[in-house]
């Protein structure tokens, strides 16, 4: 069974995503509590069904690049060992274990950086149509130019953001390589903590190069100029359309068949392969 929403009533929620649920905990404010559920967006929209262990296998990923580059930037990661968190978080073992993590708290940076090192998707239409293609993004998903980013964050932190984003992808994708799978482009979100100095220390959150972050390919059926067979959800984005999926049209009385739409289990079945396969490649 997929675990679509975790249950954690001891705990304060502070948020909801499309993945992770996020909690406060009252022993140690430092600290987070982050919860990957089975869930699955794509568009923007959450599927009404998720895909079984998925938070797992994303945590699984996560936890493979956080320590394989943390020579490069640090990050948010503390312990995925349930056994060593809080007690409010222990008693929840069972319905926890292998998707939850405790995380630094940080102020979170308001920009998604992206690297590109194939372009695809959105920033092949982008370039098709204006010859420019974002790395960066924006409220609710806007793609804006570097100007326009570090004029929203401040010139020096954009510099440290975009300096380390290029070097965290180059390491990840030369290590990629040598697995068999290209790392197309992928986003990376940033925090802010404390530093030993008394200055702010630039650190990793989130999630980190998993399928629903980064674009992966397997390389040996790599042919430039058109559509990739991939690892992430373009499976699944594909399906949608096939069945009529419009932006707009995703929920509500305008949705399938009002309900919103389902997964079928076979695409269920498909995409969880797909994440499967990501770990074998990579981290096993």
């Amino acid at each position: 069974m997929a675990l679509v929403h975790s249950d954690v009533p001891d705990l304060p929620l502070v948020s909801k995503g499309k993945v992770r649920d996020i909690y406060a905990l009252p022993s140690s404010p430092e600290h987070l509590l982050f919860v990957a559920s089975d869930r699955i967006s794509a568009y923007d929209v959450i599927l009404n069904n998720g895909i079984p262990a998925k938070g797992k296998l994303l945590t699984q990923i996560s936890l493979f690049w956080f320590r394989k580059l943390a020579h490069i930037t640090p990050n948010h990661f503390v312990t995925a060992d349930v056994d060593a968190m809080p007690e409010g978080v222990r008693k929840y073992k069972d319905q926890l274990d292998g998707r939850a993590m405790l995380v630094k708290k940080a102020k979170v940076v308001p920009l998604e950086a992206i690297v590109r090192g194939y372009i695809s998707g959105s920033a092949w239409a982008e370039y098709k149509k204006s010859g420019t293609v974002h790395t960066d993004q924006g409220a609710h998903d806007e793609n804006i130019s570097a100007e326009q980013a570090a004029a929203l964050v401040g010139q020096d932190l954009y510099d440290r953001i975009s300096r380390a984003a290029i070097a965290l992808y180059k390491t990840a994708a030369d290590y990629a390589a040598t697995r068999g799978v290209i790392l197309a482009d992928t986003k990376f979100e940033f925090g802010l903590i404390p530093g030993a100095d008394g200055k702010d220390e630039l650190i990793l959150v989130d999630e980190l190069l998993t399928p629903d972050s980064s674009r992966y390919w397997p390389a040996d059926s790599y042919k430039p100029g058109g559509p990739q067979p991939s690892f992430d959800k373009q499976y699944l984005r594909d399906w949608l359309v096939s069945k009529g999926f419009k932006k707009g049209l995703e929920s509500g009385p305008s949705g399938k068949e009002g309900q919103g739409w389902t997964i079928d289990e076979d695409v269920v079945e498909g995409t969880k392969k797909r994440y499967e396969e990501v770990v074998r490649l990579l981290v096993e």
